[in-house]
């Protein structure tokens, strides 16, 4: 496979999540274009079955690499615990390189934490996959894992609901529980929470060290970036395209929030 200076980089979740995760690649990598997809109308993918998220996660691989997208990051925690294998070897045969977003989170966890009580929230598909244990006990033997399925969480994003009663409430009744007591790191399993991040270091009062997944997934990328040799070019701001599958306002609000720039949203029906 030969990925080319110019190619963009392909990004895709099912809604405004993966824009935490393109804006800290953007960060890193300001001179590599992105083309990023937020598939609304599907939105979330937490409770489809994986034959849904594949066909989805399939579509929308195809119009990444029609837009010349070489390196295509799944940035959705589900689609990368629930349908990794079958997508990944799919967009190998598409010529483009597959990277998902719970690999280099729990190998830097992992290393970093490796005797500490770790907990994970995530929505059920990533829950119930076990994928953040098995891949953290696989490098840190010593470390406890323990996991919680937040279901409300993305879609209380997605309607908006940040820094109000109504977030904070679900925050509380989910962080509460038994399962991630006594915790020292957790993992936003989901890459929608980083925009709830600082109201989850204020359920703990700053005592439990929260993971930036999008800054992790990031640099990442930028390893990989640099292992293929492609410093980027030179283009004009407007060359990073986004679509969504379906209109919603608090999509236009975040991205514009993110990128700190008018962002022009393309909808477009991949299924029709």
């Amino acid at each position: 496979m030969v990925i080319q200076t110019s190619d963009p980089i392909g990004i895709f979740d099912s809604g405004v999540g993966g824009l935490t995760v393109a804006a800290a690649v953007k960060q890193l990598l300001p001179d590599h274009p992105i083309v990023y997809f937020g598939d609304t109308a599907h939105l979330p993918y937490g409770d489809k079955s994986p034959e849904a998220i594949l066909h989805y996660s399939k579509k929308i691989t195809d119009f990444l690499v029609q837009h010349n997208c070489k390196i295509i990051l799944a940035a959705c925690n589900t689609v990368s615990a629930a349908v990794w294998d079958d997508l990944s070897s799919y967009t190998y045969a598409r010529q483009a390189l597959p990277v998902n977003v719970i690999d280099p989170v729990a190998e830097q966890v992992g290393r970093q934490y490796p005797d500490s009580a770790i907990g994970v929230i995530g929505t059920k598909n990533t829950i119930r996959s076990g994928a953040y244990p098995l891949k953290i006990k696989s490098i840190a033997p010593k470390a406890r894992v323990s996991s919680l399925a937040t279901p409300l969480l993305a879609p209380m994003i997605e309607e908006g609901f940040v820094y109000d009663d109504i977030s904070n409430a679900i925050i509380k009744t989910y962080l509460s529980g038994r399962a991630l007591r006594d915790i020292d790191i957790l993992i936003l399993g989901c890459t929608h929470y980083p925009i709830i991040r600082n109201q989850i270091l204020e359920y703990y009062n700053y005592r439990v060290e929260v993971v930036d997944s999008a800054k992790i997934v990031a640099s990442h990328l930028c390893t990989i970036i640099k292992s293929e040799n492609l410093p980027g070019r030179v283009y004009s701001g407007n060359a990073d395209k986004f679509f969504i599958s379906d209109h919603t306002d608090y999509f236009e609000k975040i991205a514009e929030t993110f990128f700190e720039k008018k962002i022009v949203l393309e909808k477009i029906d991949l299924w029709k």
